[in-house]
């Protein structure tokens, strides 16, 4: 009689998993104390709105740029010291805003940090499907997704908090400070470097496009809802930052909820309800956001935000199971590609949008757009299947 293997440890007791997410939970706290408060810096110095817009619009330029880079560099320089540099370049040059808030300090600032945020995005995601089992990856991205909206939904208000009670300067500190932190849990990570991809292992963009058009769509969603939302309105300016925490907290729920499914199912079986709960959530903030109710709101924000967090998860899941463990910081710089283009796009778009034809409209066109994925999201892994053979 034959024993069974022994089952691979849990989640938390996986080796490296939890200076994983402490790792995670530490860069993007320090990047989120900064992402409100530098634009928000140069307009008090008497910068222009442009050039406020452009300190993000910078920052995200050279992060899409330096992800596509990252995986040939995970491959080469390994994951601890690819994550190590991305800390040093996303937090201490923040100090450089202590002494000028001009524009060429500024921007370049933001595209050094940029480049940071880059490495540690691509690199933090494929660690993550490096280190866990296969039976608890939805759980494991799920958990890193919980450690990096715990830390935003935290350093985003406190940054302009402290701010607003003391000055920039505290926040330009810790956001120097946390982020180098990080380093006394990449210390304790194991030391792995990406597997070569060899000549006949690419990637084929066909076998992760479904999922990844899908994180796309609803994160142009989601970036016209959190730039325009507190526009639209503006007389309960509370209530709009209370709606928008509200799906903050839903996309943690959403999130780590798919990832138990995913496990426990397989993964592609919540994307198209995910992608349906998304799309009645902005229904209701197409049909509530001019003077309609404000409870309806909050409802929409769970519904979306259930969804939206789903989808983040379903999605990474499918598309580290399509490249395979060859491909994974490849797979990881295409998802975080997505999302965060998408979120910038959408932003861009839908800002139009909302400039001339209203923000009503700006719901209903993002409802449209992510209605018609479903239908694509149940046909994915046989385009995927077909492709690869």
């Amino acid at each position: 009689m034959t024993r069974d293997p022994a089952p691979s440890p849990g989640l938390l007791r996986t080796p490296g998993m939890i200076g994983v997410l402490i790792m995670a939970a530490a860069a993007f706290g320090g990047w989120s104390l900064l992402l409100p408060v530098v634009p928000l810096l140069v307009a008090h110095s008497g910068g222009s709105d442009a050039l406020a817009g452009s300190v993000t619009g910078v920052f995200m330029a050279a992060t899409v740029v330096t992800q596509l880079l990252v995986p040939r560099l995970l491959r080469t320089q390994g994951y601890r010291r690819v994550l190590a540099v991305g800390c040093l370049l996303l937090g201490p040059p923040s100090l450089v805003l202590l002494i000028s808030a001009d524009a060429g300090p500024v921007l370049a600032v933001s595209a050094v940090r940029g480049i940071g945020f880059g490495m540690l995005t691509v690199a933090g995601s494929a660690l993550v499907a490096e280190l866990a089992p296969k039976r608890i990856l939805g759980r494991a991205t799920g958990a890193q997704g919980i450690a990096i909206a715990a830390s935003q939904m935290a350093g985003l208000p406190l940054g302009l908090a402290i701010m607003e009670r003391w000055s920039a300067t505290p926040v330009f500190v810790l956001g120097a400070l946390i982020p180098a932190l990080a380093l006394v849990a990449i210390a304790g990570l194991p030391k792995i470097f990406a597997q070569p991809t060899g000549e006949s292992a690419r990637l084929s963009v066909f076998v992760v496009l479904v999922p990844v058009l899908a994180l796309a769509c609803v994160s142009a969603s989601f970036g016209g809802l959190s730039s325009l939302l507190p526009i639209a309105i503006s007389e309960r300016a509370a209530v709009a930052g209370v709606v928008l925490a509200t799906a903050s907290g839903s996309m943690l729920i959403g999130r780590y909820s798919a990832g138990l499914i995913a496990d426990r199912l397989g993964s592609g079986r919540t994307l198209a309800p995910a992608l349906a709960s998304s799309t009645i959530g902005l229904v209701l903030f197409a049909i509530n956001v001019d003077g309609g109710s404000t409870p309806v709101l909050f409802c929409a924000a769970v519904l979306f935000g259930l969804g939206f967090g789903a989808v983040q998860n379903e999605s990474l899941v499918m598309a580290f199971q399509a490249a395979g463990p060859r491909q994974l910081g490849s797979a990881s710089a295409i998802w975080n590609i997505g999302y965060d283009a998408g979120t910038g796009i959408g932003a861009l778009a839908l800002g139009f949008v909302a400039t001339t034809a209203g923000y009503a409209w700006v719901f209903a066109v993002s409802a449209v757009v992510v209605a018609l994925l479903p239908a694509l999201a149940a046909g994915g892994k046989v385009i995927g299947s077909r492709v690869a053979r």
